[in-house]
């Protein structure tokens, strides 16, 4: 099997973690040998502002304000674990990242410089109410009700116009998956909408 690249997005609490795994499976299933690499920026990010540097510091503050990460920081969770692992030969999943709208267009020179084919970006799609109900219920430490309401509008403001970028244009396969339907049931439309070799 060939590398593929995929850019999982969506509204906090759709379950592209959880996508992402169960395609990772998948692929396993059909060529045991064919690795794969993660990119989460989101994980990457809270063991990163746990540090004691000034920067990881400032981004603690900002990360317990709700608010975003300045584009540096996002551009370096992607940077550092494809410049130590990636040897061309692996798998590539984008767990929700990029945010920003301009953000895309240096994902794109990733892309562009190792010389990957036609990437996937697979948009969860779930509504606003769904994603609150969702992120309440799980009761992690960045998931109160103000943190919530803050993140799901900065994703209206600043993701949403990337997905808009994503779904124009002609160098991505773009699918809109609805993410509220049980969680196998969504992976075999992936699983099925993808069509893989």
């Amino acid at each position: 099997m060939k590398s593929h690249s995929f850019i999982f997005i969506g509204r906090s609490g759709c379950g592209k973690g959880t996508q992402i795994k169960l395609l990772e499976e998948y692929l396993k299933t059909k060529d045991p040998d064919h690795k794969a690499i993660t990119i989460s920026t989101g994980e990457f990010l809270r063991e990163f502002i746990t540090g004691p540097s000034l920067t990881q510091r400032m981004c603690n503050e900002a990360y317990g304000s709700g608010g975003l990460q300045p584009e540096f920081i996002t551009v370096h969770m992607w940077v550092k674990p494809l410049v130590e692992n990636y040897t061309g030969k692996e798998h590539i999943f984008f767990d929700g990242t990029p945010r920003k709208y301009h953000e895309a267009g240096v994902l794109q020179s990733v892309f562009s410089f190792y010389k990957l084919e036609k990437p996937w970006v697979i948009n969860i799609d779930i509504s606003v109410e769904e994603a609150t109900k969702r992120l309440l219920a799980r009761k992690r430490m960045d998931d109160s009700e103000d943190d919530i309401r803050k993140r799901l509008a900065w994703y209206e403001s600043d993701v949403v116009p990337t997905i808009g970028y994503y779904n124009d244009s002609a160098e991505y396969h773009f699918l809109k998956i609805n993410g509220e339907r049980p969680i196998e049931e969504i992976h075999a439309d992936i699983v099925k909408r993808l069509n893989l070799d």
